[in-house]
Order: C-alpha cells, then structure tokens, then sequence
C-alpha cells in the first residue's frame, strides 16, 4: 500500500492540473475566454460552466400546437384508412374520395354498395380513449346521404389529438433540446395546447427556433408518373427550387428510423446524412426499391422534397443517405432531428423572449456561502480529530471539489441551485471514505500492529465498505437521473460526479499522500 511509483504521483498530479485547467475558463470574463477559444485547437475544450435559467436567465419560447395541421394530418390518416378497408372489401369507388376540412367523403353510385361501405366503415368509428370504463366519445360523425358517406372528425376526437401531441412534442423537444439530460432545459405542457420552452444561458433564439420549430416529419414517397390518378397525387416543392409531382401515399415513414448520423458522401464529398431504419422500415424499403426499379423515389421533410434519386436497384440493407447540397451544420442539425424523431403536429411561436435570472446573484451568494461554510466545519472537524492525517483528508477534499466542477465544465452540464445543493451535500460525504480508513487504521494500531502494518491494514479492509456504501448512493442518483427531469436531473448529475469523485479523491489522494508522508519521516507512532 505504501509503496507508490514515481510514475503514479506524476500522473495524479496531472489529473489534478488537467481539472484545474478546465476550471480556469469559468473565471474569464468573456473577451479573453472568446480570444482563449478562437487560439486553442478545436480538440482542446475551453468552456466555462453554464449556469441554469434560475442563476443567470436564458431563452423563453411559449409554443402553440397548430390544430390545423394536426386535423389535416388526421383526415390525411382518415383517408388512407378507408381507401385500405375499401380495397380489401372490393368496393369499387366510382366518384372516389374526397377531403373535406375535418372529414373525408366516399362516394359509390351503387346503393348497395354504398351501404355496404357504410357498415364497413363503422369499424373505424372507435371511442376515444379505447375500451376503458367512462370512455363514451367516438372518433367520427358517419352519415349517408346524397349518394356519399361523409365521416367528420368529431370535436372531442380533435381535442384528444392536440392534448397526445401536446405530451409527445415535450418527450421528442426533450431528446433535441437534451439528450443527455445535464442541460437542465425545461420543457413542459402550458394549457392544452401549449408547451414552455426555457433553455439556461442561451440569449440567441435562433437555433432554438430551427431545432423546435422543424416538424422533420420525414417520409419516402414516389414520383408520380403518368398512370397516378389526379387524386392519388399532389406538387410539392423542392429544396432546390421548382416543384415536382409525388403520391400522396406514404411508401416508408421516417418513424421507422432508428439512426441517423451526419457525414459525407463517397463520391461527391459533401455532408450528407446517413440513416438506419428498423426491422419492419428496412423490409419495406426493400420491398419498394424492388418493386419500383428504375423509378424517382422522392425524399419528403415537412412537405418539401430534399432530393428525389433514381431507385437504380434494390436497397436490402435497411440503410440509405439523403443528400441535398447540405452544409456541415444544416446534415448535422437534420441528424439531431431525425434522431430525435418528428414532431406530431408543427408548433407555431406565440410568445419569445429572454429572461432574466430568477434568483441570480443572492442564490449564487447563497449557495457560496453554504458551500464554504459547509466546508470549513469539515476541514475543522478532520483536523481537530485526526491532525496530520486530517490534513491530508482536507487536502482531497479540495481536489474532490475541483473535480465536480471539471467533470461539469467537459460534461457541459449546467449548474442550477438543485446542482449547488448536491455539491455542498457531496463536501459531508466527501470524507465519509478517509473517516471509514482512519477508524480501521486507529483499531488495527489499538491491537498492537505497527504503524506500516496498521496503515496497510486501514486501506486494505475499508476498502470494501467503502465501495459498498458509496455504490447504493450512486443507485440513487441514478435513479434520480433516469427518472427524474429538469432540477431534479441537475441534483442527480451533481450528486453522481460527487460520489465518484469523493471515491477517488479518499482512496487514491489521501493514499498518496500517506505514503509520501511515511517515506520522508518514518513515524514510530501514528499521529491520530
């Protein structure tokens, strides 16, 4: 245990100079940490730590689900229904089927025919909210009447619609906006047919707008020719100017992807996207590429066509890449999109402003205050009852604190007042581990060992006890972390790094220390 290498020191010192110098950027005023930026290479990071929208304010976007293109897409759906129940049925549409603002009408000369269809299309008349008790509100209004079956889309259906994609935008806005749940961006529903957006720090809504504002409803459809009925087809328009013809009917949707990365093409050198479809997607993919050789397949996003390629044979992997003269920016963005997936309804912006900080400056002086006083009782505590060693435990607790806030700093999480609780929390916890060593080595020198025998047998039997009590804290806060969403995810992260860093620090610090220590003065007697 007390034997340490020379290569082992200088390597725990660099740690500790590599956290300080990640550090360092959070205590630059913004012209030299802009000037830092624009001279460090790329792969060097050189960020300070974002504080949350409570200590320094950030972005504010009030969005509104757009009932219309949520009905739309409904009657779209509705469309598609009738025609597949039609077609299995063999009843043959003699004046086709027509859209209506909240509905669809079918229209068959035939009498019987008509009523045929009309039983037929009852099975697509489902209560809302399934077969649960209480559940008495149905989807559609059918009638029949003037030779047509007119099916609308009742007021109680188009309310369910907007409040499920009220609660899916605010699952697919929290995959874009925080993937990795350390930016403390909250989303969350404002009446029935809104959604609050704040993003800590971020003062230019531009991007903001790009990433929530983009439907990136992305679809696979082909290219009408000259055997499309006018009905089955619509013009849509291209990225790269014009318009061009496509089936209404979607071949592949793009909730069937499972990936998408940002990258470049092979042939042409510019950035593309590379995607990566499910089981069920890629053996649709395949199965139209087979079918359709030799025809354009039009690659649709929020109605507009990206590019539409020549199938030149069949595509059976269950991946492909889109392509439209793409910037770096505009593939990488499209990517955090689609992997994001699409939203169910397009969001209109009703309310943007930047905020100010809700708390600000007295929460930071707050939270400073009980972190140093939080500290300086431990430091006095581990003096007062261990001397020397105490000295040793404060030191790591030092570097146990420099290492929460470098983890943040490369983690980019924000640090919120959840989060400085969780650090002042972690400073107790911190020297839990060099009290567990420092009780076992006094017991092993009250039994008689001597002092190399008592501190190998410290380090060697707390070790276990250690690791076990900081993993069921560490469970914790994972949980915290996996289920837990905005403030209570910043506590989690800042309690997380803690418990890790504090493992290390006590361990690895205090037993580098201790071993130095004893290599230089050679103690007959312990000094705690």
């Amino acid at each position: 245990m007390l034997r340490i290498a020379t290569w082992q020191v200088v390597a725990i010192l660099a740690l500790v100079v590599a956290a300080a110098l990640l550090v360092v950027p959070s205590f630059l005023a913004a012209p030299t940490l802009a000037s830092l930026e624009r001279n460090l290479p790329s792969w060097l990071p050189a960020r300070p730590i974002v504080l949350g929208l409570d200590l320094q304010g950030g972005a504010h976007l009030l969005m509104e689900v757009d009932k219309a293109s949520l009905a739309k897409a409904q009657v779209d759906q509705l469309r598609d229904d009738v025609r597949g129940k039609l077609r299995e049925a063999k009843i043959p549409l003699t004046g086709g089927i027509g859209v209506a603002p909240r509905g669809v009408i079918v229209r068959i000369a035939d009498a019987a025919e008509r009523a045929k269809a009309a039983e037929l299309l009852q099975g697509l008349n489902q209560r809302i909210g399934g077969t649960i008790a209480g559940a008495t509100d149905h989807l559609l209004d059918i009638a029949d009447a003037d030779g047509a079956i007119r099916l609308t889309l009742t007021d109680a259906a188009i309310n369910d619609k907007v409040r499920r994609a009220v609660g899916q935008s605010i699952e697919v806005l929290n995959r874009r906006l925080n993937a990795s749940g350390t930016k403390e961006t909250n989303v969350q529903r404002q009446g029935a047919d809104r959604v609050l957006i704040e993003v800590p720090g971020l003062q230019d809504t531009t991007k903001l707008k790009q990433l929530v504002g983009t439907t990136a409803k992305l679809e696979f459809r082909l290219v009408a020719d000259a055997n499309t009925p006018p009905n089955e087809q619509e013009t849509l328009k291209q990225q790269q100017g014009g318009e061009i013809p496509v089936e209404k009917r979607v071949m592949v949707a793009g909730e069937d992807l499972t990936d998408a990365q940002p990258g470049f093409d092979g042939r042409s050198g510019e950035p593309d996207v590379n995607f990566r479809f499910n089981l069920r997607g890629g053996q649709r993919f395949g199965q139209v590429t087979s079918d359709n050789v030799g025809r354009p397949f039009a690659i649709v996003l929020d109605n507009v066509v990206i590019s539409a390629p020549r199938i030149l044979g069949p595509i059976t992997g269950g991946s492909g890449q889109i392509t439209g003269n793409f910037t770096v920016e505009q593939a990488d963005n499209l990517a955090v999109l689609l992997r994001a997936g699409a939203l169910p309804a397009k969001l209109t912006t009703v309310e943007e402003r930047t905020v100010g900080p809700g708390l600000g400056q007295d929460s930071i002086d707050a939270g400073k205050r009980a972190a140093l006083v939080g500290g300086l009782l431990v430091v006095v505590y581990m003096l007062t009852t261990y001397g020397t060693f105490g000295v040793f435990a404060d030191l790591a607790l030092g570097v146990h604190i420099l290492f929460i806030f470098a983890s943040m700093a490369l983690l980019g999480a924000t640090l919120t007042l959840p989060g400085i609780a969780g650090i002042v929390f972690t400073i107790g916890m911190a020297v839990d581990s060099n009290v567990l060593i420092y009780e076992r080595i006094r017991e092993e020198n009250h039994m008689g060992r001597s002092v190399i025998s008592s501190l190998e047998a410290g380090y060697n039997r707390a070790f276990a006890t250690i690791i076990d009590s900081n993993v069921t804290m560490f469970v914790a806060a994972l949980i915290l972390y996996l289920f837990g969403s905005g403030a209570v995810r910043g506590f989690a992260v800042s309690l997380g790094l803690g418990i890790l860093t504090s493992v290390i620090t006590a361990v690895t610090m205090t037993r580098m220390m201790i071993a130095l220590w004893y290599r230089r003065n050679r103690p007959q007697t312990l000094p705690i």
